[in-house]
């Protein structure tokens, strides 16, 4: 638990009530079942307020900028009323038993059951269609035809695109279908539900931390501003160069490759990299340099799909940044850092719904605009 929500929980605070004379509480069921009642209903939030300012930051944040730390003067008059509920000595108390209900819950990874699969289904479209040659989706990720419509990776047509300097009507009518499909449901959704690499590192991640709950690594993490920088230089590459050297170098598209037609030596790159994200820098492919992340951020800043807060429900615990693969878009979750009620995650979210297992509150929720609760 952190130290940050000091309202919530002092420092003397005493150890919270049993439930039965003698019984310890046991760990709590997974999801936000058996809560304890809230003993006064919260003030309105309202809802989500779309502003250009909001999304300009989304972008900034993305391209490495620092999330920015909100003053209380620019509190919203609703943000006011919430953070005046939630100090009154019945919500401090009821906040309380709820984090401590909170650090016994087990972790669902309702999630993650959807992603993987997901993840693993798409990839093995490709190799089904290819070895049993049905031709339903030929090629790779990178580029492919889907019942024989045209599909391209956004990151590789734009390389492509920018080394033979035109675009070819196939690969245009790839792009645009792509990119809808991807701005449907989330824009960078496409690395935590489709990406081949974005599971290998995930996995890779889970042993770091393991590693690191030993002492054995830590993590070093570096300046975020280089995967923008790095976007440029390979856009740059391809322009003067008339080849696309980032593909050549991309484990998206060497392991999506890999996968249909076969292993090369290009794989101890990929190996190479997923070293280096378990001995010494977590996620260093997805968080520092892949441009193909940044390229379906910018589909994703328009996307109706997104992960929603509510400032009623949030404890600040930091559980939900700890689980998050991109924690800086949920940099409004920490006390006094956000300036609304309702806020929602930039467009470097991936969407993957690891903070949603984390909040066991539920004060993160998926929304998608147009049809709101009905989720």
């Amino acid at each position: 638990m952190s130290s940050v929500d000091d309202y919530i929980m002092p420092p003397a605070a005493p150890e919270p009530e049993r439930s039965k004379k003698g019984e310890d509480r046991k760990p709590a069921a997974a999801g936000n079942g058996g809560l304890p009642p809230m003993p006064s209903e919260p003030p309105p939030v309202g809802t989500h307020r779309f502003s250009w300012s909001e999304m300009g930051e989304g972008v900034r944040v993305m391209l490495g900028g620092e999330p920015r730390r909100r003053d209380k003067s620019d509190w919203t008059e609703r943000m006011r009323e919430v953070q005046a509920w939630k100090t009154t000595p019945e919500q401090r108390q009821y906040r309380r038993e709820l984090l401590h209900k909170h650090e016994t819950t087990k972790a669902t990874f309702r999630w993650r059951k959807w992603r993987w699969p997901s993840i693993i289904l798409i990839n093995l479209l490709f190799v089904v269609s290819f070895h049993l040659d049905v031709q339903l989706v030929e090629g790779a990720l990178t580029a492919s035809r889907f019942v024989g419509f045209h599909m391209a990776d956004l990151n590789s047509s734009l390389q492509v695109a920018l080394a033979y300097k035109e675009i070819l009507i196939n690969l245009l009518i790839g792009m645009v279908t792509v990119a809808f499909l991807w701005w449907l449901v989330g824009g960078r959704s496409f690395c935590a539900w489709a990406c081949p690499y974005h599971l290998l590192s995930e996995w890779a991640e889970m042993l770091h931390l393991k590693l690191a709950e030993k002492g054995l690594v830590s993590d070093h993490p570096l300046d975020r501003r280089l995967r923008t920088v790095l976007y440029v230089v390979f856009a740059a590459l391809a322009l003067g160069t008339g080849y696309t050297v980032f593909e050549t170098i991309s484990p998206v598209g060497i392991v999506s490759r890999a996968l249909v037609y076969g292993g090369g030596m290009a794989l101890v790159w990929v190996a190479v990299l997923l070293l280096v994200e378990v001995f010494y820098i977590r996620r260093f492919w997805c968080r520092y340099a892949c441009p193909i992340g940044l390229t379906y951020g910018f589909v994703g800043v328009t996307s109706p799909v997104k992960i929603e807060w509510n400032a009623s429900l949030c404890l600040h615990e930091g559980n939900c940044r700890n689980a998050c693969l991109v924690p800086h878009v949920l940099e409004f979750t920490i006390k006094n850092r956000a300036y609304d009620s309702v806020m929602q995650a930039g467009p470097d979210c991936t969407r993957c719904g690891m903070c949603l297992e984390a909040c066991m509150p539920g004060a993160l929720t998926f929304k998608v605009k147009g049809i709101g609760d009905m989720l």
